[in-house]
């Protein structure tokens, strides 16, 4: 299945896996780009940071390493567009920081939009829900056939922290791995820290915290389990891809043999 915004990769029939690729993208529409404050230069920059660059490949070749391919769903549009990944509303903490699911702000604090509630809503309406729609219903079809779905969430992040940050001053370790209190549960970690250890030290919830689950599921259903793998960029370049994949590869076969 595939949209203009999103591809959805098929997996294997019997896999109970959905890696899920929010940020590895970089296009952003016209009408979108208009709204964008920055020069093409300075947009450039942006883009080069908020990029997760490579996870899409990063899943790609974990797929192929796997002996049940695991099903992808991967966003086609920057996080600048709008981020799948935050709540469209007072509940999102990144809110403050004007980088909640529509951004007004850069990485560095910079103006990014002029604030507009009503191009907001129409952003939120054209690219946040279709996405969350149909990541929503590929978890539900997985769900139906198998009996249960685990969300590997594929992130990066920078070797030092952004100006324009809620978490401030902490680790940045190879590999930080986001758990949920609820949707992570301790197989799932011990799984997951086991197979990223091959990449270096494994730390949770540091400097990122909290994996997704679409909302229609949240704290609702135990058999949606859900991680998150935040590679620090580092490791996807040259033999750190190649560890990095195996790592991931290794995670996914692990939840086979559990799921089987």
């Amino acid at each position: 299945m595939a949209s203009s915004n999103f591809d959805i990769l098929q997996g294997s029939p019997n896999s109970q896996v959905v890696l899920h690729v929010p940020h590895s993208a970089r296009v952003i529409p016209r009408a979108v780009r208009a709204e964008i404050m920055l020069n093409d230069e300075e947009l450039a920059i942006e883009l080069e940071e908020m990029t997760d660059t490579d996870t899409d490949l990063l899943a790609f070749n974990a797929s192929a390493l796997a002996e049940v391919q695991p099903w992808i769903f991967k966003n086609n549009l920057s996080r600048l567009v709008i981020d799948p990944e935050r709540f469209p509303d007072d509940r999102e903490i990144m809110n403050s920081i004007g980088m909640g699911a529509v951004y007004s702000r850069t990485s560095t604090g910079a103006p990014l939009r002029n604030a507009n509630d009503e191009r907001d809503q129409k952003l939120l309406e054209e690219y946040f829900h279709p996405y969350a729609r149909a990541f929503e219903a590929l978890i539900r079809d997985r769900l139906n056939e198998v009996g249960a779905v685990t969300i590997i969430d594929v992130h990066s992040y920078r070797m030092n922290e952004h100006l324009n940050g809620v978490n401030k001053g902490q680790r940045r370790p190879p590999v930080c791995l986001g758990t949920d209190r609820f949707h992570t549960p301790d197989w799932l970690i011990d799984l997951a820290t086991t197979a990223f250890s091959r990449i270096g030290n494994v730390i949770a919830n540091e400097p990122f915290a909290g994996t997704y689950v679409p909302m229609a599921f949240y704290e609702k259903e135990a058999n949606v389990t859900s991680v998150m793998m935040e590679n620090r960029e580092d490791n996807l370049v040259d033999a750190g891809m190649e560890r990095s994949s195996e790592a991931l590869a290794e995670l996914i076969r692990g939840i086979g043999k559990i799921s089987g």
